[in-house]
């Protein structure tokens, strides 16, 4: 069976919070839970919406350009020109932080909550919240 394939959508929701907590909405349009306190959250951002259904995009196969035509992330579509299918996913923000301890810029995906993470240059562990 072959792989699925997919490509990132190039345009994110705006970050959000949760009226509740006020922790980091997951990324993402319509009914959603927050992973911090469990409240379930109604979003939605026209102008988002928007973009996504003007997205243009490169086909993975053949490379031509094709227009999202839909608003919502992920989405199945296939190319006109080739018949390729694959889905279009949600953008996965990505931030960039400084380690405490060396200073060294840090890229990592963004997500609601606190973890712990390790510094790869100096090994030290540190708390990131979002």
């Amino acid at each position: 069976m072959d792989e699925p394939i997919t490509v990132e959508s190039r345009v994110a929701p705006p970050p959000l919070s949760c009226p509740k907590c006020n922790g980091l909405l997951p990324s993402a349009l319509g009914e959603i839970q927050c992973e911090l306190c469990g409240a379930n959250v109604r979003t939605d951002h026209a102008p988002t919406r928007k973009k996504w259904q003007e997205e243009r995009l490169s086909c993975p196969s053949c490379s031509k350009v094709l227009i999202a035509g839909v608003n919502d992330r992920p989405a199945e579509l296939r190319c006109g020109g080739c018949e390729t299918q694959f889905t279009l996913t949600a953008k996965v923000i990505r931030v960039e932080i400084q380690c405490p301890s060396c200073e060294r810029s840090l890229r990592m995906k963004q997500r609601p909550g606190e973890r712990t993470i390790t510094c790869p240059a100096c090994e030290v562990p540190f708390k990131v919240s979002f």
